[in-house]
């Protein structure tokens, strides 16, 4: 049964639609599906770590996420990634 409160909503992400999604560091910490994702149809939030490599596959629907102009040594990036130095 669909969500009454997002299903005919045209502002939202379909989760899982794409194979691919490129981010920035505006959408850290990464968790798929992503904000803005409808959820009622698509698996459980996973959050994941792309702060290393600046890509990351996720579990269950295999959605591969990629950041814009990754830089593994960008001080905002280990910030909003909270990873330890």
């Amino acid at each position: 049964m669909p969500d009454p409160q997002t299903h005919d909503r045209q502002d939202m992400i379909q989760p899982n639609a794409a194979n691919r999604y490129e981010i920035d560091k505006t959408d850290l910490p990464l968790a798929c599906p992503m904000p803005g994702m409808y959820l009622w149809n698509s698996h459980p939030r996973v959050y994941l770590a792309i702060h290393k490599t600046g890509e990351a596959k996720c579990p269950y629907c295999g959605a591969q996420y990629t950041i814009r102009n990754f830089d593994p040594n960008d001080e905002e990036l280990i910030r909003l990634s909270r990873r330890e130095r």
